[in-house]
């Protein structure tokens, strides 16, 4: 005897015996995670994916949102922090979007946390192999200011023709001195893909290089994810002559914590002087406690 299955039976039974209730349901989790098992294998190459629509407004982080709620489960401590905050309105609400939905644990110290979602930063505090960081990406193709047909774009990755990025560093160090791009500085992933490591600062790529935590990248307006898998070769695009330098100010410290060597943002006041304090404010109280010691 056979047993005739309607289709909405078996898109059930491929989702699993229990209903997925949320915003996320469990076919797009599964799609989603098979293209980072894709974008882990092939280092550096855009994987599409089926992006969903999701509760937040545009700007916010779609993608990297959809890929923190495919891999996050109730026994995870959830970290998220918007250009290194924790405190801020994208940081919180995603938090709080993200926890109500997968009931895991939210945290604010990077050494506690298994997964990591962030907007504009890598966290100060290394990263150990057991975590995962999630990074909200708006523009993930590295060729759009120097080739806008897609499909050229297609032909240049899958050849490794990247003659017209490096003629576009060379014109801008022609024209200013030295290559003036900060997010979004373009990288080669483990010898072959060009990336573009939207957007974080030119300051946390050399933390990429060699990490020993998963770096997931996730465009949901793109519809596309991507990787660099742990302990990964990570080069930004450099000229022999005109080496890679990060963001650094002579002279600035944190206000609060007196770091020089982190990554550190102006801090207006009211009459008008400027004060340099962490991005990173887990980092930053770290330190002020160690020093209270």
């Amino acid at each position: 005897m056979t047993t005739t299955l309607r289709p909405g039976t078996a898109l059930r039974g491929l989702a699993g015996d229990a209903e997925t209730t949320g915003i996320f349901d469990e076919l797009s989790r599964r799609e989603v995670r098979r293209a980072v098992l894709t974008a882990v294998a092939v280092p550096g190459y855009q994987v599409p994916f089926g992006s969903r629509e999701m509760p937040v407004a545009r700007g916010w982080g779609s993608g990297g949102l959809q890929v923190t709620l495919a891999l996050v489960g109730p026994e995870d401590r959830l970290k998220v922090i918007d250009q290194g905050e924790d405190a801020g309105v994208n940081a919180a609400n995603l938090r709080r979007l993200v926890c109500g939905q997968a009931g895991c644990d939210e945290v604010t110290d990077t050494r506690e946390a298994t997964l990591v979602q962030s907007r504009h930063r890598i966290p100060e505090t290394p990263m150990t192999e057991e975590q995962v960081l999630v990074l909200q990406v708006p523009v993930p193709e590295p060729l759009r200011g120097v080739v806008s047909d897609m499909r050229e774009q297609r032909r240049m990755h899958a050849e490794a023709d990247y003659a017209k990025m490096w003629v576009s560093l060379y014109e801008d160090i022609v024209r200013n001195g030295v290559v003036t791009r900060s997010a979004g500085y373009p990288c080669l992933v483990n010898g072959r893909y060009v990336i573009s490591p939207t957007p974080i600062p030119r300051f946390d790529v050399p933390k990429l290089d060699h990490s020993a935590h998963l770096t997931l990248f996730g465009a949901g307006r793109e519809k596309r994810i991507y990787a660099v898998p742990p302990h990964t070769l990570v080069e930004p695009l450099t000229f022999e002559d005109v080496p890679f330098e990060v963001e650094h100010t002579p002279g600035a410290a944190c206000r609060h914590c007196g770091s020089a060597g982190t990554y550190l943002v102006e801090e207006p006041t009211r009459d008008g002087t400027v004060h340099w304090v962490c991005s990173d404010t887990d980092h930053c109280a770290r330190n002020r406690m160690e020093e209270d010691r």
